[in-house]
């Protein structure tokens, strides 16, 4: 193999400062710690909305 080729492609896979790399990870851990997980909330919300969506349905079909 060609060492020079090989070096070529990783050379995108390692920072180019890694303490910008640390600054960044700092910077979202910071904003996960104060926000909280966004994601959690979001997917029971739309859980609750789907049972809420069913429950209705099934309702109706019994109704009617």
């Amino acid at each position: 193999m060609n060492d020079d080729h090989f070096q070529d492609q990783n050379q995108f896979s390692k920072p180019i400062d890694p303490y910008s790399a640390k600054a960044n990870f700092d910077l979202k851990e910071e904003e996960l710690h104060k926000t909280g997980v966004p994601s959690l909330w979001r997917e029971v919300s739309n859980l609750l909305i789907i049972v809420g969506i069913i429950a209705g349905v099934i309702l109706l079909s019994r109704i009617f």
